[in-house]
């Protein structure tokens, strides 16, 4: 199970309404750069470049909702990532952003996913990201 983390600017742009998490566009990104907590954008990440992979990673919204004062983000997986047509670049993180904001801050992040050590796909090969449940995080 990969280990998970958030970025602490998170936290920030949540209470100053940078994200709208039941409405929003949440992505995930590959890279091979160790995220910081301290990193708030997605041009940070240093992305791996998606040759060979699909282009769509969104995480589809499945319920955003707060019960006895504890809030619960769940989203759906994206589908798997399949290599098409040759290797895929080396990664280690998922980054998980926010894809709507159009202003400053743009592709602000939420978290990341630490799988340990480094995944590399062969052509035809398959990796999934599975959130827990579901869930990316809970709030109190």
């Amino acid at each position: 199970m990969a280990a998970y983390f958030k970025y602490d600017q998170f936290v920030e742009d949540v209470h100053n309404g940078v994200h709208d998490l039941s409405t929003d566009v949440i992505k995930v990104a590959l890279t091979d750069r160790q995220p910081l907590v301290g990193d708030e954008v997605l041009v940070t990440a240093s992305e791996i470049i998606y040759t060979n992979l699909p282009t769509s990673r969104v995480l589809t919204l499945v319920s955003s909702t707060q019960t006895g004062g504890t809030y619960t983000l769940t989203l759906t997986d994206p589908d798997p990532l399949t290599a098409t047509g040759g290797p895929v670049a080396q990664f280690q993180w998922i980054v998980i952003y926010n894809d709507t904001p159009a202003a400053t801050p743009t592709d602000p992040l939420i978290a990341w996913y630490d799988y340990g050590s480094k995944v590399n796909l062969a052509d035809t090969e398959t990796f999934t990201i599975d959130l827990p449940a579901g869930v990316l995080f809970t709030a109190t």
